[in-house]
């Protein structure tokens, strides 16, 4: 029987970690340059002074097949931190062996433990597999809410406007 695990990413993972990130974009039909990310942004970010977000390796036999990054958000109606799945991924020819529903299950641990008010994640709206997946779980579609984002251009020509 193989060895099944999820655990916290260490700094000594940032190299895998980069790579599961980009077999994610290219799943998600990005180009190799749509990723500026490197290893020591991916390190200063998640194991720096002050680290913005947490990942979780699933590993078969000590080797990494998959990872969730996440972080808090907060919710002002409750006044309780949420638990936001920035992205969760798992190598094409290990789905379907339950890797991507123990990174689930142990975030769902986490924001328990945590005391969080919810989970929230977004998934592409052609990602079918991803959403039959995650309805199955009980996760429901937030079709009322509109994403907006500002990208570095637009954040440093707002923030200049004052």
């Amino acid at each position: 029987m193989p060895d099944f695990a999820i655990r916290p990413a260490v700094p000594d993972d940032v190299p895998v970690i980069l790579s599961l990130i980009r077999g994610l974009a290219e799943y998600e039909k990005a180009k190799p340059e749509e990723v500026p990310a490197n290893e020591a942004m991916l390190r200063q970010s998640l194991f720096g002074e002050r680290p913005f977000a947490e990942a979780l390796l699933a590993c078969l036999d000590s080797r990494p097949v998959g990872f969730a990054l996440f972080f808090h958000n907060y919710s002002t109606w409750r006044a309780r931190p949420g638990l936001y799945l920035e992205d969760l991924f798992v190598l094409p020819e290990m789905r379907g062996r339950g890797f991507g529903k123990a990174l689930l299950r142990e975030l769902a641990r986490i924001a328990s433990e945590r005391g969080c008010a919810r989970m929230e994640w977004a998934v592409l709206d052609w990602n079918a597999p991803a959403i039959g997946f995650y309805k199955s779980l009980g996760a429901v579609p937030l079709d009322e809410w509109t994403i907006f984002r500002l990208t570095e251009d637009a954040i440093e020509r707002v923030a200049g406007e004052w």
